[in-house]
């Protein structure tokens, strides 16, 4: 008898308890030991976003904070967040400086599709360092301009997963575990496919599900949150698929405790909600 193939469907629940950990710290910690993260993002109109990645970081622990963004939106990111440093940049040779400072590299939030992001994105694409590529970093990736450095983590929602893998929309919900697979297969990147049911994906065939969450998350700004959330934890030594999937329950979970209030759920207010639950999940100090 011929045999039929079914589709491997081994996939972990990401569940409290039973989630991946940071370890604790000691009472001599400092914070050169939780990494260096970079932001880089925030064009004309869309500084926002990236201030909203840089302050998740800030707030997950991350020890150090950079963000490159705009010259215009400096003053708005000292005000709003002293304690990360904000540099003004209008060219990738700006940039250069400051790779050789940091460990982790967010790029994407409120990249844009113009000049300025495309010359920033390809001086991040020939860096080292670990990195979570995100929003328009992903369109830009979706139309060849640039290449992925292996070992990355990748964050679509359903939209950007389409142009990613040559689908539509429609395809990619209807089939969301294969989808997630063949992204990280093809990209050689931890992907973390967004959504109802969000799926983390590693080349090595590993796949997880956080059904966490809350519609009140339907709003602009959570995938910011959530990128900075991973590229923190990637700070802080954590490998890329574990720091993925502790980031994405990390951030449903907050979404379904301020979701309790209702519609009007701003993208901020997981922050503090995500501070809270790492540290119930992994305290700071044991």
């Amino acid at each position: 008898m011929p045999q039929t193939k079914h589709e491997i469907t081994d996939v972990q629940r990401l569940l409290f308890g039973h989630l991946p950990q940071l370890a604790a710290r000691s009472p001599q910690a400092h914070k050169g030991q939780f990494g260096h993260l970079l932001v880089i993002g925030g064009d004309h109109g869309f500084g926002g976003a990236a201030l909203l990645s840089a302050e998740s970081a800030l707030r997950s622990g991350a020890g150090m904070v950079s963000l490159a963004t705009r010259a215009a939106h400096v003053p708005a990111a000292l005000a709003r967040l002293p304690e990360v440093m904000t540099v003004g940049v209008s060219s990738a040779n700006q940039l250069m400086g400051l790779l050789e400072k940091i460990s982790v590299i967010v790029i994407g939030p409120g990249l844009g599709d113009a000049s300025w992001g495309k010359s920033l994105l390809s001086a991040a694409a020939n860096a080292k360092q670990p990195q979570v590529w995100d929003a328009d970093a992903l369109n830009q990736l979706a139309k060849g301009a640039v290449n992925l450095p292996a070992g990355s983590v990748i964050t679509p929602h359903p939209g950007e997963a389409a142009r990613l893998m040559g689908l539509t929309t429609a395809e990619v919900q209807a089939d969301r575990l294969k989808v997630a697979r063949d992204l990280s297969r093809k990209f050689n990147a931890v992907a973390i496919l967004k959504g109802a049911g969000s799926l983390i994906a590693s080349p090595d065939g590993r796949v997880s599900r956080c059904d966490q969450g809350h519609p009140a998350m339907a709003t602009a700004g959570l995938g910011d949150v959530l990128a900075g959330l991973v590229g923190a934890l990637l700070a802080q030594g954590m490998p890329a698929y574990e720091a993925s999937c502790l980031a994405v329950w990390l951030h449903a979970s907050a979404g379904e405790r301020q979701g309790t209030f209702g519609r009007g759920l701003a993208a901020s207010d997981l922050i503090p909600a995500i501070r809270q639950l790492l540290e119930e999940q992994s305290p700071c100090l044991k």
